[in-house]
Parts: structure tokens; C-alpha cells; sequence
């Protein structure tokens, strides 16, 4: 159910809001209440901070449209009503490999070895 809801949800997106404006928007997980009758769509930005900004702002303004497009391609009892949050998790885990490449550029070589060896 999420990935059907995922998928129907960025191609909503995808139609809607034009990359032009909004840079690239990724839908990477959804959270569904235990009703169905909310989701949380938990989105990954690509672009300018500016065009992340106009993104969410075009999302908040077509939130009715996305839920109409959900509604006519996923037979559910209940439509769940969307609400767009960021995941900034991708973001957060390529600064922690950054940080680790840096303490691994500053160790001397023989700390370089491998478990086991």
C-alpha cells in the first residue's frame, strides 16, 4: 500500500509541479495512520534552497489536486489527506560520510587496516 501510494504520489508531483521552479522532488517514504485517513509524505529536495522553498510552497498550493489524483488511481475506503514534511535523512548521512572521510584523511596509514587483518 505505502509503495502504490508513493508511486501515484510522485507522478502526481511530477505532473504538477514543474522542475523549472521547484528543482527535483522525491517522494521517499510515506507514513500512513492506522485509518488511513492521514499520510505524511516524507520529501527529498534537489535544487537551490530557493527552489526548495517555491517547492513546498507549489505542494501546499496543489495539495488538492495530488489528493484527487490519489483518489482516482488507489481504491482505498478513505482518501488520506497529505501532509508534505522534509527528509532531510539523505543529507544528513552524505555529511556524516564526509566527516568520516575527513578523520580517515587525517589518520597516519597503518590505522587504515581492515577488521580481520
Amino acid at each position: 500500500m505505502r509503495e502504490l501510494l508513493k508511486r501515484e504520489i510522485g507522478e502526481a508531483i511530477r505532473r504538477d509541479i514543474p522542475i523549472q521552479q521547484a528543482g527535483v522532488v522525491n517522494v521517499n517514504d510515506i507514513l500512513i495512520s492506522a485509518d488511513f485517513k492521514s499520510a505524511r509524505v516524507r520529501l527529498g529536495f534537489f535544487g537551490t534552497p530557493e527552489q526548495q522553498k517555491r517547492a513546498f510552497k507549489l505542494l501546499e498550493d496543489h495539495r488538492g489536486r495530488i489528493q484527487e489524483h490519489v483518489a482516482k488511481t488507489v481504491i482505498l475506503k478513505y482518501t488520506p489527506v497529505l501532509r508534505f514534511e522534509v527528509d532531510d535523512s539523505i543529507e544528513r548521512g552524505n555529511r556524516i560520510l564526509r566527516i568520516m572521510e575527513d578523520i580517515d584523511k587525517t589518520l597516519p596509514p597503518e590505522k587504515h587496516e581492515t577488521p580481520g587483518s
